[in-house]
Formats: C-alpha cells, structure tokens, sequence
C-alpha cells in the first residue's frame, strides 16, 4: 500500500531553535592520537620486493585498476597490510568502497546488514571502519570495549544527517504508541530513540516482525515507499534521501533499454519508485551481487554507487558493467592514504557517551538478533 504520510523537519513548527539536521559535513572533532602511539612512516617506493608482494592483491583488481596506476597504490596497500599485523586490527570495508580498499586491504567486506554482523564477531582489539560516519558509529556500538577509528569523519551521509534525536521525539509526540523503525544509516542519537533498526536487506521483515498496524520509518522516504509496496503495514514515513540514488530516473533507463533491448539492469530500494519500475529486479546492496552471481548477465546497468560496479567485476570479469552510475563523495573521503594514518596514529577515534550508546545498542541488537 502508499504511504500513510511524509513528514520532514518543517512539519514540526515546535521543534527547538538551533535544533536543524545536522549537514553532512559536520563531524566530531577528531580524537588526538594516543601519547607513545604513533609509530613512524614506512617507506612508500615502488621496489622489486612490493611488486611481488602485492602480485596476488592486483590479480584480484586487475580488470578494474590499470597497470600504469599499480605502483602508486601498492606501496601504501603493503603497508597498510603489515601495520594491520602490527597494531592487531581489523578492517571492515562497505560495498561502496574503491577496489583497491574492498579487494586488497579489507578483512570484512560487504553492506551495511554484514558488516554490523560481522561487528559483533571481530577478536581485534582495533577496527578500522572504511565506510561513513554511522557505521564506525555502529560498530563502535556493537564493540564498546574496542578501539574504533575512521581514517576521516567528515565522511558523512544525507540520509544520517536529514534527522535529528529530536525530531524523532517530535514523531512519537504526533503519533503516540506507533513503533519506530530506523534505518542503519542514522546517527547513534536516532537509534537511541527508536525500537529497532533495519537496512535494506531486512526492512520488509523488521517491518513485519512489530507486529503493529502502522509503522514509523525513517529517514529514506523511497525505501519507505518501496517496504510499503511489500507490506500491508501503513507506513507513516520521513523526508530523507540519499543523495547518490535520488539523483537516478526512469528516464535514464528507458534511454538505455532503447539503446540495446538485451541489458540487465538492477537497483536498490533506495531510488525513486520510476527507477524501480524500470529495473529487472530491485534489492540490497548484498542481494545485489547474488543477483549477478547467479545470472551472469551478459551486460548489466547497477543503479546504484560506482565503486560497487567496479567491485563487483572485479569478482566476475565476463560482465560487462555499464554506466549510469553516481559516486559517494563521502565514500570516497576514505583513502589508502588515510587508512594508513588511521594505523600510524590511531585517529580518528569514534567515541559516544554510555548513556546514549546503551539506548542505541539495543536497537541494533534487536536488529541483528531478529529470527528469519
């Protein structure tokens, strides 16, 4: 069914002054690094001995990454491996990460639902969170006792910073006793009001699992109106979107199925409903991907980020990926170069006060530990 109702920040003439969304690139200030800790910069050359070191790392991103740009990322990439070793951490890498981050330094890699999972599963005392801001927030949520870092917290997202703890409270004030649901890409200040999170992986089931007749979800008003599509919940939604998948249009794509009738073309719910219309199958990120695992198209149109294509043929070199595709400009704040930082000083290191971190715990927790 449609949605019951959109409701975004100039809906609610009582909220406090000074209290707008957050913009993207707000960020914390970065935590200093620790005295003692920082350790010195390893040599960055291009020499015999890191040509065959990283041999096997660039068979993984050759179809991807051209020879003449290996030597300037293979130095930084075995160094970044070694210090990994070192400092005894782990690093966790979103879909939306450039290959030679996903493929070639990541020890985790996969959507937002996977890598909160995998969160809870890391023994390394350090994580290293490549993705934006929420995340190392979740997994700093998931992991109160570890040492979380992002290599740069002004990589924010549109959709974490269209809503605030208290327009939440503003939306259980106008309807009180309807469940909240959040999706993952929300600050650690949302979750803490809400009843339970979701991605885009599990949306439809954390919906239904509430068992309630109407259902608050927030902030991405597209993927509210497509888990509306699938449910007979009423979904009562806010005004957020991404700003990567909202710049999409079914235009676009009927240009290109005119073009050549035979391309595949596959999108996440985060997009506009006239996209989704015009796409061959619509799921997650992760999903995604099993899509073209198992059908190996021959040419494939991925409504969604660009980094995410280029991983993803990495893996299956015989499909052609073709463009529209829109880049993250927050994604790509995360760098080998400071991913590397990251590891000499250990910054930036994520922090969230108990109080609040204990409320959105549980509602990433009542996520993750949801029953199929």
């Amino acid at each position: 069914m449609p949605i019951t109702g959109l409701y975004g920040p100039d809906d609610f003439t009582s909220r406090p002054r000074g209290q707008a969304a957050n913009p993207v690139t707000t960020s914390p200030r970065a935590a200093p690094a620790r005295t003692g800790s920082t350790l010195p910069m390893p040599s960055l050359q291009w020499t015999d001995e890191v040509e065959r070191a990283t041999a096997p790392l660039y068979e993984r991103v050759k179809h991807v990454i051209p020879p003449i740009e290996w030597p300037v990322m293979a130095p930084t990439i075995k160094a970044i491996n070694e210090l990994k070793q070192a400092r005894g951490a782990v690093i966790l890498a979103h879909n939306y990460q450039a290959p030679e981050i996903f493929h070639c330094v990541a020890d985790i890699g996969g959507d937002s639902l996977q890598l909160a999972v995998e969160a809870t599963k890391v023994k390394a005392g350090i994580i290293v969170q490549c993705g934006v801001h929420f995340m190392a927030e979740t997994s700093k949520l998931l992991n109160p006792d570890k040492t979380v870092l992002i290599p740069d917290s002004r990589a924010g997202c549109s959709l974490a910073a269209s809503i605030t703890g208290a327009d939440v409270r503003l939306l259980r004030e106008k309807f009180p006793g309807v469940p909240v649901v959040a999706y993952v890409n929300t600050s650690a200040e949302v979750k803490a009001e809400v009843d339970i999170c979701c991605t885009s992986s599990n949306a439809v089931q954390v919906v239904e699992s509430l068992g309630a007749r109407s259902v608050i979800f927030l902030p991405d008003r597209y993927l509210a109106t497509y888990v509306a599509s699938k449910t007979d919940v009423k979904i009562i939604a806010w005004k957020g979107a991404c700003e990567v998948h909202e710049r999409f249009t079914g235009a676009e794509l009927r240009e290109l199925r005119e073009a050549d009738p035979s391309v595949q073309i596959i999108a996440h719910p985060e997009c506009p409903p006239d996209v989704l219309a015009e796409a061959d199958f619509t799921g997650s990120t992760a999903h995604m991907i099993n899509w073209v695992r198992a059908k190996r198209p021959r040419r494939l149109v991925m409504i969604t980020e660009c980094s995410m294509a280029d991983n993803v043929r990495a893996e299956l070199p015989d499909v052609e990926m073709l463009r529209p595709c829109n880049l993250c400009p927050h994604m790509k704040r995360i760098t080998l170069a400071n991913i590397l930082e990251s590891l000499l000083t250990l910054r930036e290191e994520i922090t969230i006060d108990p109080a609040l971190a204990l409320r959105a715990r549980r509602s990433v927790e009542r996520m993750i530990n949801l029953k199929n």
